[in-house]
């Protein structure tokens, strides 16, 4: 079977070239740049000290190492993603982006075509029922990344390999220790890759700039202060607003007149609900539920967390519409929700957040 293993330099992606070879595989390892040029005003990520560890891990188990670039597919299908969205007053998800049209759309189709499987270093695994392949979750509640995953689709699966989604991550670096990985102790990456070292409110600035606006007060609509564009600024969003005697939350934005609404306390009521609605929702491997109109046990998440949330979920015409068993703070419009199966061992599918009105 012919493997290609994408590391990135992380320790993660590196044990995955050792898993694969104590398998009796020899994948032919590839590092794909993503990051933006210099020449565009930022620092790449850190690709030649990445570059480095990755090749020494190819060289260690002996494994063909390619460096190739999707960068100008990257700003097309994700970093212009980023700030469209932004500027609709969406909270973008540029992770789930990147694995659905750069890990496993354009790397499949320039280069994965090649393979029988592509390895990554996510924290998931797959499973087979009645003949067909099922994303799973990892034995690391705390690193599951099955959400950043969930808008792949029943083709890309199908073609996935996740060999450390059965470790959890102190046996991942255990391992890389074990075998004098220089990824071994490493700093898990943070944030945005295209940024490099780019704060992420200076890169929307210097693409949407700045527009002062007020914050007022959600339950009196008391001006309370002011900022500097509402796509600087999240639902749920605690820090960064300025105003004292918190803690204040996002609670609303107000797009065409550039308002944010505020709700103060620990626990405000104005920043928790019960209904999240999904546009263009899709399945992974297949459409478990086809029509019906009744609703569905599930668990699922609107955010990164290691929390499942049960509740139910119902068709309404062309949206799915989950109401939650718990109250659940911060529903963002532009996120997305990721939909589990009700003993949350199986990745459904996802759709992207809309306002309920």
């Amino acid at each position: 079977m012919e493997i290609a293993a994408l590391v990135s330099g992380g320790v993660d992606s590196s044990v995955v070239v050792h898993q694969l070879r104590e398998a009796g595989y020899r994948p032919v390892v590839f590092y794909i740049r993503i990051g933006m040029d210099e020449k565009e005003g930022y620092p790449d990520c850190p690709a030649e000290e990445d570059i480095e560890i990755v090749s020494w891990v190819a060289r260690r188990y002996g494994c063909r190492f390619e460096v190739v670039s999707l960068q100008q597919e990257y700003w097309d299908k994700v970093v212009s993603y980023t700030i469209d969205s932004v500027r609709r007053g969406l909270t973008p998800n540029p992770d789930m982006m990147c694995n659905k049209y750069i890990k496993f759309g354009c790397f499949e189709d320039y280069w994965g075509k090649d393979f029988d499987k592509i390895a990554t270093g996510h924290y998931a695994t797959t499973t087979e029922i009645n003949h067909r392949v099922w994303l799973a979750t990892a034995k690391d509640p705390l690193k599951d990344q099955t959400d950043f995953l969930a808008q792949i689709t029943n083709l890309q699966i199908q073609k996935l390999l996740f060999p450390i989604g059965h470790l959890t991550k102190s046996e991942v670096r255990s391992l890389a220790a074990e075998q004098q990985l220089p990824s071994a102790q490493r700093k898990d990456s943070q944030g945005i890759c295209f940024l490099g070292k780019i704060h992420y409110n200076r890169f929307l600035e210097r693409y949407l700039g700045r527009r002062p606006g007020k914050i007022l007060e959600m339950e009196t609509g008391k001006t309370l202060g002011t900022h500097n564009g509402y796509w600087f600024h999240t639902i749920g969003q605690r820090k960064g607003l300025g105003l004292s005697g918190g803690p204040w939350f996002v609670v609303k934005k107000d797009i065409p007149n550039n308002l944010l609404y505020v709700s103060n306390g620990y626990d405000p009521e104005t920043q928790y609900g019960r209904t999240v609605n999904l546009q263009g929702f899709s399945f992974i491997t297949e459409d478990i539920w086809g029509e019906f109109a009744d609703t569905r046990a599930i668990t699922f998440k609107i955010r990164h967390t290691p929390e499942f949330t049960p509740g139910r979920i119902r068709r309404i015409g062309d949206v799915y519409r989950i109401e939650s068993e718990t109250k659940i703070q911060g529903i963002a419009p532009g996120q997305y929700g990721v939909v589990y199966s009700k003993d949350h061992r199986l990745c459904l599918g996802s759709g992207m957040i809309i306002d309920e009105s």
